[in-house]
């Protein structure tokens, strides 16, 4: 069922064209991924949907009682109350409707007393049509699901008494992620919902939404949250949108084709325009009026050729990371590390090794001690117990997600420069903008940067430094998609060791080939990438099931019941989400039907009358086949 339809939508700012001939519609249950480099319009088209902008020309269609709900990248909330009490807020409605229930219970108490009375009969009937209702809302069971949604987004039962005033901003922007999907909108607009989330919380967004009944568009720079949630990409690039109807790798698998195609015709285009500006030059200076009208002639039709946009591709920053010299054979050893804050013991027993040219990802729950670690082994905050031991010849490097090793009061150009004194202007230039700082842009003050050129000056910093031993703490974080693809592509090809602490699991999936899971009980290390960490530990899941007592035979017939009922779970929906687009559409035929039989001249023709009438009964008993068939599937 359609709930969305916008065309041709036109947004600008003053000169700038942010939006220009937008369109595209919203299914009921789609999940759509919004990409395109930082700046292209996602956030403000996600402001136009919502109507906090208004647009300069085009239409929005938005479906009768449908209701939509936006999660803003980044929320302020404000409020005495209890994190638990915040989100009861959300659900005021159904808790008034449970205190119009006792009430009526109370009135029928009192009412049955005096026998049956017509008072009685309006009561009951008033009590079961809200008794429906408020268990068709989950009425019974809505506390039950504010626990699991805030479990869910990482928050511990010990938090829900915390007051919302005295949160961290990531943890606000987690509970206001939490109100949003308790209220349930038939339309989510998410705008990056994953950059407050640990791996398990964002795991257990991808399996709620993939389950939501509404639709939703999803602006993400999560490209593995992406490729597990959506079946469409809408695209923004040079203020247009195309259209996708797959997941993450796929698309970019089909981007990458047509960037190529493209490519060549502006090559080819450029190398024509070229061609043309030296035969009109040469018609210049010839001289004479025939020669003169020629080359008029020629630079007219060059005026009028539409000359395509470069190619973004050839616009992406370009890095590389070069040791200044190669480290031992062994990098980093850790024995028995253990850290307390007063009396809470942070990290204990940790034990791991890193050796040259392994790229190790570092992964956990947010605040188990993965920064801290970092800032161990840098020797930044000591240690209680254990031992740190830095290989030789080893040069460590550290990026950090604050980005606080940047002068905010300097200058982008003045950052560099005086960390390299012995470079001249050209060479500042040059490298300045191999990473996108061009123009005016190297005059900019830090303090006035967005989060991603932030963290681009701080990756060229690191780059420069010559480093041989990377430390990064969450570099991704502010870096658009085709940033993050650059990025890993040059720690592919970096020569030394890297360590790396990223919630990115498609960062990790390419770039790492070890990864280390940071627990309360200590750190347990897997040879392989991000996907070979979840095999093994489902494998571990199997091994208890083994531990249980079942036989292999056994493990496997459930497994495959497991999977049968899943596919039963999936072709139920599918068949559902089928029959609400029939009966909207005979509803749709019976509606127009009766607009006809509503027309005072068609009882003028009374063999129109007859055709229109049977041709209702009929479409009026396929709607009642519909609607028993939808009855039998839902009540299951």
């Amino acid at each position: 069922m359609l709930v969305l339809s916008c065309s041709n939508i036109r947004k600008t700012y003053i000169t700038d064209t942010i939006l220009d001939g937008i369109s595209f519609t919203v299914e009921n249950g789609d999940k759509i991924g919004v990409i395109g480099l930082n700046g292209s319009g996602k956030t403000t088209l996600f402001n136009i949907l919502s109507g906090e902008v208004e647009l300069d020309s085009g239409d929005i269609y938005v479906q009768k009682d449908i209701k939509i709900g936006y999660l803003k990248q980044h929320t302020k909330i404000e409020s005495n109350k209890t994190i638990f009490d915040e989100c009861l807020e959300v659900l005021t409605p159904l808790i008034n409707m449970e205190k119009e229930l006792r009430n009526l219970e109370d009135e029928i108490s009192i009412e049955s007393q005096k026998g049956e009375t017509q008072r009685l009969k309006t009561l009951m009937n008033e009590y079961a049509h809200l008794s429906e209702k408020f268990l068709a809302l989950n009425g019974y069971g809505y506390k039950s699901e504010i626990k699991g949604v805030l479990k869910g987004l990482g928050f511990a039962e010990d938090d829900f008494d915390k007051e919302v005033n005295i949160l961290s901003g990531g943890q606000k922007s987690r509970l206001s992620l939490a109100k949003l999907l308790l209220e349930k909108p038939d339309i989510l607009l998410l705008d990056e919902p994953t950059n407050h989330l640990d791996i398990e919380a964002i795991s257990w967004l991808e399996k709620f939404l993939k389950e939501y009944k509404g639709a939703a568009l999803i602006i993400s720079h999560d490209r593995y949250f992406l490729d597990n949630v959506v079946n469409r990409i809408f695209h923004i690039e040079n203020q247009k949108m195309k259209i996708y109807n797959t997941n993450y790798t796929d698309f970019m698998v089909r981007r990458k084709k047509e960037l190529e195609i493209y490519k060549k015709h502006f090559e080819d285009q450029q190398r024509e325009i070229k061609r043309q500006e030296e035969i009109i030059a040469r018609f210049k200076s010839y001289g004479g009026e025939k020669y003169h009208r020629l080359a008029q002639s020629r630079q007219k039709l060059l005026d009028k050729m539409k000359v395509l946009p470069k190619p973004t591709d050839s616009m992406k920053a370009r890095i590389r990371f070069e040791p200044k010299i190669k480290s031992g054979r062994d990098v980093l050893k850790v024995e028995n590390l253990g850290k307390s804050f007063g009396d809470f013991r942070l990290l204990r027993d940790i034990n791991f090794s890193i050796y040259r040219g392994e790229k190790v990802g570092l992964i956990g729950a947010n605040g188990i001690g993965k920064t801290t670690l970092f800032k161990i082994v840098l020797n930044q905050i000591p240690k209680d117990e254990g031992d740190i031991i830095i290989g030789h010849h080893v040069v460590p490097g550290y990026f950090d997600q604050e980005m606080s090793r940047l002068n905010l009061d300097k200058t982008v150009i003045d950052e560099i420069w005086d960390e390299n004194p012995s470079f001249d202007h050209y060479k500042i230039r040059t490298i300045l903008s191999q990473f996108m700082f061009i123009g005016d842009d190297i005059f900019k003050e830090i303090s006035s940067l967005s989060g991603g050129e932030k963290a681009r000056l701080s990756l060229l910093k690191l780059m420069l430094s010559n480093a041989n031993f990377l430390l990064m703490d969450e570099p991704t974080n502010h870096l658009d998609i085709d940033s993050k693809e650059v990025l890993e592509e040059a720690l592919l090809d970096y020569d030394g060791t890297v360590f790396v602490i990223s919630h990115d699991r498609y960062f990790l999936n390419r770039v790492a080939d070890k990864i280390l899971e940071l627990t309360e009980e200590g750190i347990k290390e897997y040879l392989g990438n991000y996907d070979y960490y979840l095999e093994k530990k489902n494998e571990v899941i199997d091994e208890e099931d083994e531990d249980s007592g079942k036989t292999k035979t056994q493990i496997k017939l459930e497994r495959k019941k497991e999977r049968e009922l899943l596919q039963e779970e999936r072709n139920r929906k599918r068949e559902i989400a089928e029959l609400e687009k029939r009966i909207a559409e005979t509803e749709l035929k019976l509606d127009e039907l009766d607009q006809l039989l509503c027309d005072p001249e068609i009882y003028e023709t009374p063999e129109k009358i007859v055709e229109i009438t049977r041709n209702r009964e009929e479409i009026q008993l396929t709607l009642d086949d519909l609607y028993s068939r939808w009855i039998m599937l839902t009540d299951d």
